[in-house]
């Protein structure tokens, strides 16, 4: 049995049409059936709310008087890609503003304006003769401009890896807050009521499909930038316009030590017309699982703690290693739930009538990393192995008289083992000759925590370290924590003299 797309728009226009939401679907299907749910439901609607940095919108300011090509433009102080037209602008959500930084960006000239707030223009440009002015500074409000269209390249993930932390400090990402040896769990996507999740084979949602965005009556474009279905990453570009949005589904925010993000809803109302469609819109959280990655391992390639189901996520605890590991979501199932139930009501009044896509999406297709053709610094390359390391129990003036001979200003302390235990500086000992008291050994003196590399990390991590922890140096050691290599500032300045060198 099928239902044809005109058949669902004719009940649709005529008030008969029976829609009903992602989370209500499944029980639907166990109690009826599979043929019985296709006869009884017409449209189901999803929804989801959350960060999408990869979110913005063109914006056409009109011609001012005498002309003028902006070259470069700043609203609010954010700068804006200019490299359009002469009055066409794009505001990318994650843009920070040159004065505030993270506490002001691309995202918040998008809510500011949808809130009817005034912002600033300025534009600078070297003229021409056909477009003279030079500068322009003034205040515009949303009516103002003659176009203002939300334009997404990646929205509405069909879901997203959660994250938590093994390290021994807090981690500020894009994840939010991770806390030190996984104290909490992080985790996006409001799971049964994703889009993509309940069309994971792209049958429905496809290019010119009508949405729900930001609350107004958007479409989808086609795919979206990182669009990799075949691990079950899909994501959709969507446009609407931000003339008919809303403040309650469009709202920025800065994710501490990370910058500026946009929260944003987005649902998509699902044409059942089929078995097929039937049984992709009777998922469960239980069937949707994610993987939760350790976010202190500073690559793209983070290693799996264990997998899990949105169930388990939403439960609000989860089991690791024995432990209790407690979750949070980084986007509002409950502002989800709003979106669905909003597009709900759009079908059910005719406001919306549906369509299946006019240019169907890959659902196959599998994305990949960047391909880079120049070498990547390593540790390896500039790490210096002609070290010194002591033994804890050495006497103090063994290691001050081993600084003075090679003239450095880091000792790397190992134990009978020959593996790390400590680090000893100049200043060290120089404290321990000044205030002597019981110090004997350089056991008692060395820096037991000591921050450490490996010879195949990155130099930019490293440089991280460095910088986060105000030293000059770090011990660079091998998967059994022996020391191999010691790495300094001066190697690293060397490095970038290089680079700026040629």
């Amino acid at each position: 049995m099928k239902k044809s797309i005109d058949l669902i728009n004719e009940r649709i226009r005529d008030g008969n049409a029976h829609v009903v939401t992602a989370e209500e679907m499944p029980l639907i299907v166990t109690e009826l059936g599979e043929e019985e749910a296709l006869k009884e439901v017409d449209v189901v609607t999803t929804g989801t709310f959350g960060a999408m940095c990869s979110s913005g919108a063109f914006l056409n300011f009109g011609h001012a008087e005498p002309p003028i090509r902006m070259e470069r433009v700043w609203l609010n102080d954010v700068e804006v890609f200019a490299g359009l037209a002469a009055v066409d602008a794009y505001v990318g959500a994650t843009q920070q503003s040159t004065t505030q930084q993270s506490v002001y960006g691309g995202a918040h000239i998008l809510e500011d304006l949808i809130g009817g707030k005034s912002i600033e223009l300025r534009a600078i440009s070297h003229g021409t003769d056909c477009y003279p002015r030079r500068t322009i500074t003034t205040q515009l409000v949303l009516d103002d401009m003659n176009q203002a269209i939300m334009v997404n390249p990646r929205n509405a993930y069909q879901r997203y890896n959660a994250a938590t932390n093994t390290t021994d400090r807090t981690l500020h990402t894009y994840m939010g807050m991770l806390l030190p040896h996984g104290g909490n769990i992080a985790y996006s996507g409001s799971g049964v009521l994703n889009p993509i999740s309940n069309d994971p084979k792209f049958r429905l949602i496809g290019s010119g499909v009508p949405i729900f965005l930001g609350g107004a009556i958007g479409t989808v474009v086609g795919e979206g930038t990182q669009h990799s279905p075949a691990g079950a990453f899909g994501t959709l570009m969507t446009c609407g316009d931000m003339k008919q949005m809303s403040n309650t589904f469009v709202r920025a925010a800065t994710m501490h030590g990370y910058g500026v993000t946009l929260y944003l809803g987005v649902g998509v109302p699902l044409p059942i017309i089929d078995i097929e469609s039937v049984r992709s819109t009777a998922v469960t959280d239980r069937d949707i699982s994610v993987d939760i990655l350790d976010y202190g391992v500073p690559s793209s390639n983070r290693p799996s703690i264990r997998k899990v189901t949105y169930e388990e996520l939403k439960s609000g605890m989860i089991t690791i290693n024995g432990e209790d590991v407690r979750t949070s979501p980084l986007s509002s199932l409950k502002r989800a739930r709003i979106v669905a139930d909003t597009l709900k009501d759009w079908v059910k009044a005719g406001k919306m009538q549906l369509t299946l896509p006019a240019v169907r999406i890959n659902p196959d297709k599998a994305g990949k990393p960047m391909r880079e053709t120049a070498h990547v610094p390593r540790v390896i390359d500039i790490m210096d192995r002609r070290f010194i390391p002591i033994d804890e129990e050495s006497p103090i003036k063994v290691a001050a008289e081993t600084l003075l001979k090679d003239e450095t200003n880091h000792l790397p302390v190992v134990n009978k083992k020959g593996q790390l235990v400590g680090i000893v500086t100049t200043y060290d000992v120089s404290k321990a000759v000044a205030r002597p008291g019981n110090k004997t050994c350089v056991r008692d003196i060395m820096t037991k925590k000591v921050i450490t590399t490996n010879p195949d990390e990155a130099v930019d991590v490293a440089i991280q370290k460095l910088e986060r922890h105000n030293i000059s140096a770090l011990a660079v050691v091998d998967r059994e924590n022996k020391v191999v290599a010691m790495l300094t500032a001066i190697a690293l300045g060397k490095l970038f003299e290089q680079r700026w060198s040629r």
